[in-house]
Parts: C-alpha cells; structure tokens; sequence
C-alpha cells in the first residue's frame, strides 16, 4: 500500500449510503469551503454599495450572494475532488468528506459540475452576462490554474492563484454597473497582494504537512526567514494600493482614514513576525497565526469602509 493509498486513524471506511441524511448534507455543505466563501462575499458585497453610491437593489444583492456561493462553493468541491489525494495526508484536511468517505468521489464531481453551470445560468439570467463570464472565469482558473496546475509546480502557487479570490470585486461591480471601472481594479489588486500575506503564515504553520505531500508552499522550499520578508513587501505595496481609491476620485474622506489606520496596524503584525522568524523563533513563539487572524479582520473592516464611505460623502 502506497502512503497516498493509506487511510489516517480514525477515517470511516463504511460507504456514503450509510451515513444519516443530517451527516451528508452536512458533509455536501463542507464541499463548498463555505469559510472561504464568507471571506468572497465580504469583498463583493461591500464593492455594490460603492458601485452605487448608496445601496444597491436588495434583490440584486441576494442574487449575486447566492450565484456567488454556488460558483464558488462548486470551485471548492472540484478543488476538494483534485486533491483528495493529499487531503488524507495532511492533518488539516484529513477530515475533509472525500477523505471520511461521508461524500463519494464520483459524487463530489457530480456536485461540483451541478454547481458550476447553475451558477453560471444564474449569473445570466438574474444578474447580467458579464458577471456570468466573471464567475465562470473565477472558478475555471481556481480550478484549472491554480489547482491542477500551480499548486503542486511552484512555490508562486498562492501569488497567482490568487487570482481567483480576487474576482469577486469585479463580479461585485459589473452586477451594479453591468461594467467595470478603476475602482474595480485597485480593490482587485488589494485582493491580490493581500492573499499572500494573509496565507503564507498557514503555510507557515503547517509546513510539514505540506513538506510531506510535496506541494512547494513557499515556507517549504525558501523558509520562514525568507517568506516573512516577501510578507512584509507585499504588505507594503497592498497597503499603498489601498489608498489609491481616493486620489483616484471614487471615496471621500473615510474610507482613506481607515484604509490608513488599518494598513499601519497590518504593518505592524507583519513587521513583528518577520522579527521572530529573524530571530529562529519557532513552533508556538513563532505566533506566525497572529498575522493570519489579523488579515481576515483586516480585509472585513476596510471592505466595511468601502461600503461606508458613500454614505459620508
């Protein structure tokens, strides 16, 4: 038996036909990566209201939240059906429902490709046919891009990956405008340099795991020292994109004042681990989650800001 065939401690083995309802619903739910999909939603709704200088269509807003779950929930069962194989290995995958056998292979697929056309049918009809190709667009280089192809090639796998969760501003724009625009892009590009920073400290964390199924996660090949110095420059040129939404004319005062305020305290997270890797912390004083944890808030809040700044002007 090969290490990818062996089965971790305590994975059921019984079919899926054999577990309750409540336990497979649960598990299809699981497929979709609905964490990850908080994180997409809270940057495109917030990209509406500022699309609208005010608040957008409340049906719209719905329309584009569910088209949005199911497009990108369908990129995650894809992506969860590619990487079954290392999942198993890995101890914070090793629960996943393709890995306990609560969801079949053949099932995961069936779902994701179900999911896939729904949403992009939903995009069109309910939304417009830009943001349909937008949503397409998302989950084919997720899927396809990132996961068949970067992911287990390069240690850039998380930097153009990335991609990807970037396009929920663009999706979250043209369903307002039916377009896009500059504001689109520059909250494109913080998305972009904030993914790398926001995930190279759970690499970081979980390194072995990723050492031990040969994906080249940046801290596999280059090491803490190194990726908390690319940390702290792509920090730096997300948060000076930040603040380019207001010279550019699209918010008043706000949001830039929290844009500011948030981008020094990122910096000062970012600064302090790069200190500690520096320094050959390791293990728990290497607190390299702190940052992590920080870069969900701090995407939250300056979205946030993004919503409420037209409402100040």
């Amino acid at each position: 038996m090969t290490a990818v065939e062996s089965r971790p401690a305590g994975v059921l083995t019984e079919g899926p036909g054999h577990r309750p309802f409540g336990a497979r619903a649960k598990a299809f739910f699981a497929l979709t990566k609905p964490r990850v999909i908080e994180l997409l939603l809270l940057t495109t709704v917030p990209v509406m209201f500022l699309a609208a200088q005010g608040v957008p269509p409340l049906w719209l807003v719905v329309a584009t939240c569910v088209g949005g779950f199911m497009s990108a929930g369908g990129a995650g069962a894809f992506n969860m059906y590619l990487d079954r194989d290392i999942d198993r290995l890995m101890g914070r995958t090793s629960q996943r429902p393709l890995v306990t056998g609560m969801v079949s292979p053949r099932e995961c697929l069936v779902f994701a490709y179900t999911l896939a056309v729904a949403s992009t049918v939903w995009f069109w009809v309910l939304v417009n046919p830009l943001s349909a190709m937008l949503s397409l667009g998302a989950l084919l280089f997720y899927v396809v891009v990132y996961t068949m192809w970067l992911k287990r090639r390069t240690a850039q796998n998380i930097v153009w990956g990335g991609i990807a969760g970037c396009m929920p501003v663009f999706i979250g724009w043209s369903s307002v405008t039916n377009s896009l625009s500059w504001a689109a892009v520059v909250l494109f590009l913080v998305i972009f340099f904030w993914t790398p920073p926001h995930y190279w400290p759970l690499s970081m964390k979980v390194r072995e795991d990723y050492e031990r199924v040969g994906v080249p996660m940046l801290p596999v090949v280059v090491g803490n020292k190194a990726v908390a110095g690319q940390i702290v420059l792509y920090s730096w040129v997300m948060v000076g994109v930040s603040l380019l939404l207001w010279p550019l004319g699209y918010t008043g005062w706000f949001y830039p004042a929290a844009a500011l305020v948030l981008g020094v305290l990122w910096l000062k997270e970012a600064y302090a681990l790069r200190a500690r890797a520096r320094a050959g912390l390791t293990g728990a004083k290497l607190k390299e989650m702190r940052l992590f944890h920080w870069s969900i808030t701090y995407a939250s809040l300056l979205f946030v800001a993004v919503a409420v700044d037209p409402f100040l002007r």
